[in-house]
Formats: structure tokens, C-alpha cells, sequence
């Protein structure tokens, strides 16, 4: 039997039968395309395509992958669902730090 726990509040999903939420999170680096223009089709781009090589040279696949995505999955109880769901990103959580200004 898989047993499953609330990955944030620890509570046991699996004895409770409550149901059980999973929460996905790919993080990647955004790419904006760019017009292209007759200065760029014109220019040399062997150079900078040998520097970014020589640069990950000494990369695994696995590092390489890891720098340009990164995916999280997380097991969650309904009432942290709902607490995940009202606001995903924590922003109300870091607003309840008061820090002095000294």
C-alpha cells in the first residue's frame, strides 16, 4: 500500500481518507522572441555559439536540463489545497514579517 502525507502540514493522507490533492510546479526560463531583423541573418553566429558550448563543456545532460527547468510535485490535504489555492505564491505569509527599521 502507498502511504501519502500532506507535504505541508505533515498530516497522514492515507488512514484519514481524506482526498488527496497534487499540486505540479515547472519553473523555466522565459523566452521572448525577438523580431528578427536583416542585421541579424547577416551577422556570424558561430562565436557566441562556441563560447556557450566551451562554457557547459563540463556539464552533464542532467545539469544542463536542471539549469533551464525544473519541475516540483507536492501531496497536499484539502485544507492545505485550499490554503495553497487562495494564494499560491506565499505572498501573505512574507507580508506578516514585521522587521524593525533600524
Amino acid at each position: 500500500m502507498v502511504h501519502f502525507t500532506c507535504d505541508l502540514c505533515g498530516k497522514d493522507l492515507t488512514a484519514s481518507g481524506d482526498p488527496r490533492y497534487v499540486v505540479k510546479i515547472e519553473a523555466y526560463a522565459g523566452f521572448d522572441p525577438t523580431e528578427i531583423t536583416e542585421d541579424d541573418l547577416d551577422e556570424d553566429h558561430m562565436e557566441a555559439v562556441s563560447q556557450l558550448l566551451q562554457r557547459d563543456e563540463g556539464l552533464s545532460s542532467q545539469e544542463l536540463e536542471a539549469q533551464a527547468r525544473k519541475g516540483f510535485r507536492f501531496d497536499l490535504c484539502p485544507a492545505c489545497h485550499e490554503k495553497f489555492l487562495k494564494d499560491p505564491l506565499g505572498r501573505e505569509y512574507l507580508r506578516s514579517f514585521d522587521f524593525s527599521k533600524n
